[in-house]
């Protein structure tokens, strides 16, 4: 899992990555953004748990990717069989270009994970 976020990391733009559970608790990460890895992992469980309750009320449940830009980040919150891959990227990003290495990853991640 590790060497998956390591290659996702040297994408042009993407400042770190990492695994969640959906209860907040980190599973892998490699982030170097100078937040605490434990604040991030609860902040995607919270976003994601509670935007995944809204879709359920309006019939569309299957929750794929959240993005939130701020002003010195953008933080990606991406479904996958393990967790919730978290991504946080430089605000001036190519969204284009880490939408496909987060596709490319998660497909690893889900692959590694039939594997075990």
């Amino acid at each position: 899992m590790y060497k998956i976020l390591e290659g996702l990391n040297k994408t042009s733009g993407i400042l770190g990555s990492m695994v969640v559970g959906r209860d907040g608790i980190v599973i892998a990460a490699d982030l170097n953004t100078g937040v605490e890895d434990e604040t991030i992992g609860a902040l995607a469980a919270s976003i994601t748990a509670n935007i995944h309750k809204s879709l359920e009320r309006i019939k569309s449940p299957d929750l794929k990717q959240i993005t939130i830009e701020a002003e010195n980040a953008k933080l990606f919150f991406c479904d996958a069989q393990v967790g919730i891959l978290v991504v946080v990227t430089e605000p001036q990003v190519n969204i284009g270009l880490v939408r496909l290495e987060i596709k490319n990853s998660i497909n690893r991640l889900n692959n590694q994970e039939a594997h075990c």
